[in-house]
């Protein structure tokens, strides 16, 4: 069965065909990071009305690069939530024209329950149950899975999430935009010799990090580099420091849910977890087998959300004309 997926719950407009819910025939995505990189962040304005002048070439461009006619769907799965209202609401509405257009089944798909899926994208298929550790700007979230269609949430944030950390951190050393990147690459250049404090949470398996970022400003001003653009060794430095924090806390967390729950597997999910160090910490001190997605299925795509959208198929789950957007649509 051939899927198509529409993803717009951000600033990233995408459409993919996916086969059997494992085969990406193709993925398609149109960025908007220079739109919005002069304005140092998301505008959710200006990201639904370019949304609205992509999608319909995004959906076209990969039906021809998959090589199908919509005879050849199986259905059509979009992102409904969570994100930006504007955003969801051009892709919801074009998916339900079009699988009014053509006939076929609509499906409606939790953003972060998609970015799971990214999982089954890579040749090897997740083994049940798993601990899911799903980063990204908006969302710290850790899950057990027990089959498709079972998620149980066992811990979030209580504040910022890792991605809005970094991208906080990123804006305080004037690193540039997208955060996550930034603070990514300054690290490279610099040595993690400040000691930056970590939000244990004993007895649970939430996660917080607004007392990291701010203790990553107060180092800023006791240092006093609050010029910018701030001298590069000591953003390197600050940058390599705070990345570390942060991946020892995920990952720490993670491998301890995974050995009290006895899973056979932990899952990477959401555009932090493109992290080239978070990736390499969490296999090499994890006992139980990790997967991790390709990069650019980490970031917002189409691929996950048709892949998910096979197995909700699978199942029986579809929507009806009256699928929504839910800006703060929840996981489980």
């Amino acid at each position: 069965m051939k899927i198509l997926g529409i993803e717009t719950s951000c600033d990233e407009t995408a459409a993919a065909v996916v086969e059997d819910g494992t085969t990406i025939l193709s993925n398609i995505i149109a960025s908007q990071v220079d739109i919005h990189s002069r304005y140092g962040g998301i505008v959710p304005e200006v990201a639904s009305r370019q949304h609205l002048l992509s999608a319909m070439p995004v959906v076209e461009q990969a039906l021809s690069n998959a090589s199908v006619t919509p005879d050849n769907l199986s259905a059509i799965a979009v992102t409904n939530g969570p994100g930006l209202a504007g955003s969801l609401l051009v892709g919801v509405n074009l998916a339900k024209a079009l699988a009014l257009a053509w006939e076929l089944p609509l499906i409606g798909i939790n953003h972060l329950e998609a970015h799971i899926y990214a999982n089954w994208l890579g040749g090897d298929v997740p083994v049940f149950p798993l601990i899911a550790l799903i980063v990204s700007g908006g969302h710290t979230d850790l899950v057990l899975m027990s089959n498709h269609g079972e998620i149980l949430l066992l811990g979030q944030t209580r504040d910022d999430a890792a991605g809005e950390a970094f991208d906080k951190v990123a804006r305080v050393l004037a690193l540039g935009y997208p955060g996550g990147p930034a603070v990514e690459r300054a690290s490279r250049e610099g040595t993690p010799r400040y000691h930056l404090p970590r939000a244990w949470l004993k007895g649970s398996d939430d996660f917080s990090f607004s007392g990291l970022k701010t203790a990553v400003v107060r180092l800023v001003e006791d240092l006093g580099v609050t010029d910018t653009p701030h001298p590069n060794s000591v953003a390197a430095d600050i940058a390599a420091s705070f990345q570390l924090s942060v991946i020892d806390v995920l990952v720490t967390k993670t491998i301890a849910a995974a050995r009290q729950r006895r899973v056979k597997q932990v899952l990477l999910a959401g555009g932090v977890a493109a992290n080239e160090l978070l990736r390499e910490t969490i296999i090499r001190r994890s006992n139980t087998p990790v997967l991790v997605p390709d990069p650019v299925l980490c970031t917002d795509n189409a691929a996950m959300v048709a892949s998910c959208g096979y197995f909700h198929l699978l199942a029986g789950r579809v929507a009806g004309w009256d699928l929504d957007v839910v800006s703060s649509l929840k996981l489980g």
